[in-house]
């Protein structure tokens, strides 16, 4: 399992890969210092696992989440001192999170779960695009990652470039300027997720975005 850690910390950074070491199966393929830099290696060296840290200068680890995209997306696995955070991270969907001194049983556990998730691309897509949200400061639609099937991969794509999803059948699709993805969950719950504010649903079968409106015409009664 290709690993990436993540910390603005010399010294986490170095008792991690210690730690890492000894562990079968795990090779480490880089660090990064920031959160810029962690999507510069991740989209480079394209590791199985990230061990993010949270508080970083030039990029944190919430907002270096929100930027992830391509076909390739890591599991993401939270490493922090701070308990409130590590919290947080859990509850908006991180597959697990360690709180620093990292103790070796629970990093193994960890590793053994982010294993497992590894083997379901879509779970990962999902893993990702709900820490993505986590610090945000309402409920609305920025900011949040949808995820789309586009052949064999699964992507995240921000909100902002959405313009409809739309049902045809059992099948609901996402509508960009460029190109149309499968959608990996039904019309209901993904209005159920981004809420009301940038996306409404003007049909039984449709949403859209209507940041993204250009024109309205009125239909006629007639027939």
């Amino acid at each position: 399992m290709k690993t990436l850690i993540v910390d603005d910390e010399p010294i986490a950074r170095r008792v991690l890969r210690e730690e890492l070491d000894a562990v079968p199966g795990v090779v480490i393929v880089g660090e990064a210092e920031n959160g810029e830099q962690a999507l510069e290696q991740i989209a480079t060296l394209q590791p199985d696992l990230v061990l993010l840290d949270l508080q970083m200068p030039v990029m944190g680890g919430f907002e270096e989440a929100r930027r992830l995209a391509g076909g390739h997306l890591p599991v993401v696995v939270i490493v922090t001192a701070f308990d409130q955070h590590a919290i947080e991270a859990f509850e908006a969907g991180a597959v697990d999170y360690l709180l620093n001194p990292v103790g070796e049983e629970r990093l193994r556990k960890a590793l053994e779960r982010a294993e497992r998730l590894n083997k379901n691309p879509l779970a990962v897509a999902n893993n990702v695009a709900n820490i993505a949200p986590a610090t945000l400061p309402d409920k609305s639609s920025r900011g949040r990652k949808i995820v789309g099937k586009d052949g064999g991969e699964y992507l995240l794509l921000d909100a902002d470039e959405i313009l409809a999803f739309q049902a045809e059948g059992e099948l609901v699709w996402i509508v960009t300027a460029k190109k149309k993805l499968l959608a990996t969950q039904t019309l209901r719950v993904i209005e159920k997720r981004l809420g009301e504010q940038q996306f409404q649903r003007v049909h039984r079968n449709a949403i859209v975005n209507v940041d993204q409106v250009r024109k309205m015409s009125g239909l006629s009664s007639q027939r």
